[in-house]
């Protein structure tokens, strides 16, 4: 990517899901331990600021899990909502050091008071119901930065879209109403 003729506008980095769970006594499996996360993610982040002044670059945290409803379909579970909140407030920090936009995903999805029933469809994997909330975040985040509105960014076609119906004057129409 480095080499590349035209840098990306923007990358989303999400980690930590796995990277949290608690270490398997064989020394197996998805857990890294935090100071091992943060030195990854500082190291992703370097990286990819270094890419090119157009590029943006955001962070999604750890998001929380539902440990009742996991242990409804995984049975005991090496992953706790504590440790995700452990993690996702690592990489929050991190991105206030290194100047990088972080969603907070522990926190925004709890905001639901059905957060617990509707957001995830095992106690880890998002349901679209939890998806449409980070969708909402991201958007959100966009909406921050003018130059990453999608109708600033530059479009390797142009074409007329029915998803994006302009009237006769070029001014959009609310497909929603149609």
């Amino acid at each position: 990517m480095e080499d590349a003729a035209v840098q990306p506008s923007l990358v989303i980095v999400y980690f930590g899901g796995n990277d949290s769970t608690e270490p398997h006594p064989s020394g197996l499996g998805p857990h890294v331990p935090l100071p091992e996360y943060v030195e990854n993610m500082k190291k992703i982040a370097m990286h990819l600021k270094g890419l090119s002044e157009n590029t943006h670059v955001m962070f999604l945290s750890t998001p929380p899990m539902n440990e009742g409803q996991t242990g409804e379909s995984f049975g005991k579970c090496a992953r706790t909502n504590e440790g995700c909140r452990i993690y996702s407030e690592a990489c929050l920090k991190l991105c206030q050091e290194v100047d990088i936009k972080c969603i907070d995903l522990w926190t925004a999805i709890q905001q639901r008071d059905d957060w617990k029933t509707v957001c995830f469809t095992d106690g880890i994997h998002l349901s679209s119901e939890g998806s449409k909330l980070v969708g909402e975040e991201i958007l959100k985040a966009l909406a921050e930065e003018p130059s990453l509105c999608w109708r600033s960014l530059p479009t390797e076609f142009d074409e007329d879209s029915v998803f994006d119906p302009v009237d006769e004057e070029g001014k959009n129409i609310n497909i929603s109403n149609l």
